[in-house]
């Protein structure tokens, strides 16, 4: 069994034992930390701690990417945090990890906006917006900037660069609200 065999076998087993976890990634030194809720071929669902003790949205990370993943050793700890803060577990969105293109599609049914990250190309940068349309192995991208201020004609990306999707969070959900829904073209 190879690597990214075992690491997705382990994936699935603390899904199914709902154990909080925690990893690194090839790009960055911080874990990530969260209850994972699907395993895909090649990428997975987290339910995202985020550092202010609450959940914060969900992401996708590739499985081939994933580092020193194991228990969380302060789970305990998150988890009556989490219990008295009121934090529910969040519930696993009907968001599909089968391949690239129906987690890029399936997500954006249900989410106004997304974000992707091609750590790969660009480690220190993030496209937030709307998915358009995929075609030619390339996802187009409307985006939103910081700004909240919709561009005013898609990017393309290759769905091959795409280390992790994230949705559901505070900050994309923050620039939806500002922002609205992208201007009809």
């Amino acid at each position: 069994m190879g690597k990214v065999a075992k690491t997705a076998s382990r994936l699935t087993r603390f899904m199914r034992e709902r154990q909080f976890v925690r990893f690194t990634r090839s790009f960055e030194r911080e874990f990530a930390r969260g209850y994972v809720l699907d395993v895909g071929p090649k990428f997975f669902l987290l339910a995202l701690q985020s550092d202010q003790m609450r959940f914060d949205g969900f992401s996708c990370f590739r499985v081939a990417d994933v580092k020193n993943l194991g228990p969380d050793p302060y789970a305990a700890f998150a988890e009556a945090a989490f219990k008295k803060l009121r934090e529910p577990m969040p519930k696993k969105p009907r968001v599909s990890v089968a391949s690239i293109e129906e987690l890029l599609l399936s997500a954006s049914r249900l989410f106004p906006t997304l974000t992707i990250h091609r750590e790969k190309v660009d480690p220190d940068v993030c496209w937030i917006g709307k998915v358009e349309g995929i075609q030619q192995r390339q996802v187009a991208l409307l985006e939103i900037g910081p700004a909240a201020k919709w561009d005013r004609k898609p990017t393309s990306y290759k769905m091959s660069e795409i280390t992790c999707v994230g949705f559901g969070g505070e900050y994309e959900r923050a620039l939806h609200l500002v922002g609205g829904d992208p201007p009809a073209r």
